[in-house]
């Protein structure tokens, strides 16, 4: 056998008696001499008309054919690796390695050349001498016995096949069994090989259309190319390929589902074996190195090639996909991903991301009914906030009985809510119009009716809070014990829509995303309604994005798109450009590092996550928030550190959310009827075991330094100092700030009229009254003893 072993469709008569099998020869000769005459013809010129087998632009289409191919890129697998390189996931449409010639073991070269093209380096692209032979052979039989593609025609088909076909009907042209396909082959052929060797030897042109003819065919099991063959059969590398090994590839070529070594190991064995001599008969190997091959078992180690897709990287399944939907943004498709043969370097910390599933999984086991326990870390910087870990206790896979999800869990948006973390945003929104981190905020009861707290049909809705309250605690206090009316009451002062503002700016950018085809976004709504809940965290929330808030407040309020990409390269090993949004200076600097450092009693005796984090060993500055919605369904972490931020989420995950209980001890949360969950609870708990790992082996960094600016207050909401003053020049004073006063007389020995004490200090809100409190000038004798009689009050003291 001295040719291709493609197979097609034969046209044997059947006819009866003598005389049909008389004239059987006659015709099958006059056919002979009609198709060598088609041929000669079709690689000379072109043809019009007559058997409809060449179009007038058939000389055009060869030449646009012979040029991609020429040129033409083959699909690659695209590797995706962590930080240091090690891959985390492959992804293609074809599980190909591009191998270069000098890369692939002489006997792979010497076997398929054996049994595939025996004349290879001889011909010009076509083997007249085995086609003619073929023509003969398979008229005579008439049925096809022989092939007579060469290695060259072969690689047209396949690149045809594999390359440029993209439907099901364009493969099936690709591969029809027609005189048509294959006298266009035949020209594709030899005009390839003109264009090759232009420049260059006729040795090296051949040497160029094996090596692609190599890294393109199909050899079974999911396996193109000897490149990705010799790993998913004998898991090598094509330059260790054995005579054995080489010649059972070189077999598959015929058929890889008759001689696959998987199912059918004897077909498989007797093919090689049929190569093995093929390659003696040729003098490419020796008697002896063909017994010894032949004599050799088949040696298939596995036929199992690399996980394809996100679907294959185990914990950073999630990690995985965010970076494709992540480069599909950035104009790097999916398709372009499947065959571009990238590699891609992402930013994942593979030891963070081992501590946050373990920190997630031992809060939230993956098969807990209801309960999701999500998360997300971002390194701050100047220049890029980049992803370091993500996950979820939920398995990334389809398996929907066994509560797996694809769903992008901890970059998407979880309906449910963050809770009181969006409390971050009224914050910041009230430093930003002039009030300070020590702002004496007033903290309304719990039952409070807002003017901008209402329900769906504009009707006012009670403001409750999750404990008591002192009636008036600082912003830094407030943030640590969250009460929910304090921060509804800062907020009618701020305004609803720039706090949503603030939101957008600091990170939470899809809320300003249009919903639907053209639909409002979750924040223009907010804005219209004037939705005084939007402090309490009731809109969808991305743990990513909410990662990225303590990022940017983290980086002096420097924002930048959360990115998981270090760099990519093409499979030349040149750089490709990304597409990212450039970073964003959103807030003053000082202002963010007040914020960062007020945020920092969370953690400390009284704060909302003090008991997490002493359970868990924390005990570094740190910034944090917690967060719960009504009814317990979600509850939410927010934390971070001048080194790292964070975010978790735990929320019901089932069609029909339920509230959550907090299981105590250490048993999960659970689905129940009257939640209790809250942020300090799972979220903290998950979000301190897993920074502990990571931040153990880094110097403790301090939080920043403030800025009085916003410590005290702008001037325009500063309240003046008027303690010791005499009452109407204090309150003359006041109310030239623009402050509205009120008096309150105290049983007080300083002259009667002296300001003794004003509350609140530091900064108000413009219409905020201040209470002066009045010297009366006495004190009121202590109670007599029984049966006693009452002193009289005592004056002032001399020289008052």
């Amino acid at each position: 056998m001295t040719g291709g072993t493609e197979t097609d469709t034969g046209d044997g008569e059947r006819g009866g008696g003598r005389r049909g099998l008389a004239a059987r020869p006659v015709a099958r000769l006059l056919g002979l001499c009609l198709v060598a005459g088609l041929i000669l013809a079709g690689v000379t010129f072109p043809l019009v008309g007559g058997l409809g087998l060449i179009s007038n632009d058939a000389s055009d289409t060869v030449s646009a054919t012979s040029s991609d191919l020429a040129a033409g890129q083959l699909p690659l697998v695209t590797t995706v690796t962590d930080r240091q390189g090690a891959p985390i996931a492959y992804l293609y449409d074809q599980n190909r390695q591009n191998t270069p010639l000098e890369q692939i073991s002489p006997t792979m070269r010497a076997a398929i050349v054996a049994i595939e093209d025996r004349r290879f380096y001889e011909h010009d692209g076509v083997d007249w001498t085995g086609t003619l032979r073929a023509l003969v052979t398979n008229q005579s039989a008439g049925s096809t016995q022989q092939g007579a593609s060469t290695l060259t025609q072969q690689y047209i088909k396949n690149y045809q096949l594999y390359v440029t076909a993209r439907s099901a009907s364009e493969r099936l042209k690709a591969t029809e069994a027609t005189y048509a396909r294959k006298l266009r082959e035949v020209r594709v052929a030899l005009q390839l090989e003109r264009q090759l060797a232009e420049g260059t030897s006729k040795r090296q042109a051949k040497d160029e259309i094996l090596q692609r003819y190599l890294n393109i065919v199909f050899l079974g099991n999911n396996s193109y190319g000897v490149g990705a063959a010799a790993r998913t059969y004998f898991n090598t590398t094509p330059d260790r390929l054995t005579i054995a090994q080489a010649a059972m590839l070189a077999g598959m070529v015929q058929s890889t589902a008759q001689f696959d070594p998987v199912a059918h190991p004897q077909a498989a064995t007797g093919r090689r074996n049929e190569v093995i001599n093929q390659m003696r008969l040729q003098g490419m190997i020796t008697p002896q190195q063909a017994q010894e091959a032949t004599a050799s078992p088949l040696g298939v180690s596995s036929a199992a090639p690399p996980a394809n897709g996100c679907i294959g990287a185990g914990d950073a399944a999630f990690f995985c996909k965010y970076v494709v939907d992540y480069l599909d943004q950035a104009g790097l498709s999916a398709e372009q991903l499947n065959r571009g043969g990238y590699t891609i370097r992402t930013t994942l910390d593979r030891p963070a991301l081992t501590a946050m599933t373990a920190a997630l999984r031992n809060e939230v086991p993956a098969q807990q009914r209801n309960v999701a326990d999500v998360m997300a870390s971002v390194a701050p910087g100047q220049d890029r906030h980049e992803v370091v870990a993500m996950g979820s206790n939920r398995v990334f896979g389809v398996d929907g009985a066994a509560l797996e999800t694809s769903y992008g869990l901890p970059w998407e948006p979880v309906n449910l809510g963050a809770g009181s973390v969006y409390k971050v945003f009224t914050a910041a929104t009230a430093l930003d119009k002039g009030l300070g981190i020590d702002y004496q905020m007033q903290i309304p009861p719990d039952g409070y009716a807002s003017p901008i707290y209402r329900d769906g049909q504009g009707n006012p809705f009670p403001v409750r809070n999750a404990g008591n309250y002192a009636p008036v605690l600082s912003m830094t206090d407030a943030l640590a014990q969250s009460p929910n009316t304090g921060f509804v009451k800062l907020m009618e002062y701020t305004g609803v829509a720039p706090v949503v503002d603030m939101a957008v700016k600091l990170g939470m950018r899809s809320l300003a995303e249009p919903q639907g085809n053209g639909g409002k976004s979750i924040a223009e709504i907010a804005k219209e309604q004037n939705q005084g809940s939007f402090t309490l965290g009731v809109t969808p929330t991305s743990v990513l994005e909410l990662s990225n808030v303590g990022a940017t407040l983290a980086s002096r309020g420097k924002w930048c798109p959360p990115t998981p990409i270090v760099g990519i390269t093409d499979p030349a090993g040149a750089p490709v450009p990304v597409s990212e949004q450039p970073c964003e200076q959103v807030v003053p600097p000082t202002l963010a590092d007040t914020l960062m450092t007020g945020m920092s009693k969370d953690d400390q005796p009284g704060g909302t996550s003090a008991a997490a984090a002493g359970e868990n060993g924390w005990t570094r500055p740190m910034s944090g928030k917690t967060g719960t919605t009504q009814q317990n369904k979600s509850a939410a972490f927010l934390g971070f550190t001048p080194g790292i931020a964070g975010a978790v989420i735990t929320f019901d995950d089932s069609s029909s959310p339920r509230p959550l209980c907090d299981g105590g001890g250490d048993s999960p949360p659970y689905a129940c009827s009257d939640g209790n969950i809250f942020g300090g609870k799972t979220p903290a708990r998950t979000w301190y075991k897993a920074m502990n790992p990571v931040v153990a082996a880094t110097p403790v960094q301090p939080l920043p330094a403030t800025d009085p600016r916003y410590v005290q207050g702008g001037t325009n909401e500063q309240i003046p100092e008027v303690t010791g003053q005499q009452v109407d020049a204090a309150e003359q004073t006041l109310r030239e700030a623009g402050f509205t006063v009120v008096r309150s007389t105290v049983g007080n020995r300083a002259p009667a009229g002296t300001v003794v004490g004003q509350s609140p200090r530091g900064s108000a809100l413009p219409d905020q009254a201040i209470t002066l409190q009045v010297a009366s000038g006495t004190v009121s004798a202590p109670p007599p003893p029984p049966g006693a009689v009452a002193a009289p009050a005592i004056g002032p003291a001399p020289g008052g």
